[in-house]
């Protein structure tokens, strides 16, 4: 493995590197302990010419709105007013509510109770388990269960023969 120099990190965080060895330099740093140390050196050296924010409580505020704005846009007003509150979420059509699906599945079952189909449904049942009953035939397993035993009771009997 490679290591890279703290003078290379240097140029990395000054944005002084070619994009194919800044590629190398950001996968290098996933896998080396060594070389984050270095980079986070010379980032530490490099941070009086880092941009400063003045009100931090204001970037994180914007920030934040932006990210509601994202999830949520806002179609019916696209120019914003800073100071009211984007947080508010816009509300869902009705047929998109959990609410309305429910009350949907309730009316279908209420439907098909009264109008008789699981009725229909239990004589079908029935039905078929009245011919499975009479026309049972064992699983495979039971059949290779019952060669099994069938081919031991033979090889007793011939035991028992030779005795």
């Amino acid at each position: 493995m490679t290591h890279y120099t703290y003078e290379e990190w240097l140029k990395y965080v000054r944005n002084d590197l070619e994009s194919s060895t800044r590629e190398k330099l950001e996968t290098h740093l996933y896998t080396c302990d060594q070389c984050l140390e270095h980079y986070l050196q010379a980032v530490e050296a490099n941070e009086t010419s880092l941009p400063t924010l003045s009100n931090k409580q204001n970037f994180t505020d914007l920030v934040m709105r932006e990210i509601v704005r994202e999830m949520v846009p806002d179609t019916k007003n696209d120019t914003k007013d800073d100071t009211k509150d984007d947080t508010k979420l816009q509300k869902k059509p009705f047929y998109q509510q959990a609410v309305f699906h429910y009350l949907l599945a309730v009316a279908a079952t209420l439907l098909l109770m009264f109008s008789g189909a699981f009725q229909s449904l239990v004589k079908y049942a029935a039905v078929f388990d009245s011919q499975s009953v009479q026309e049972r035939k064992p699983s495979v397993t039971e059949g290779v269960m019952n060669k099994t035993f069938a081919w031991m009771d033979s090889l007793e009997k011939k035991e028992a023969i030779k005795k």
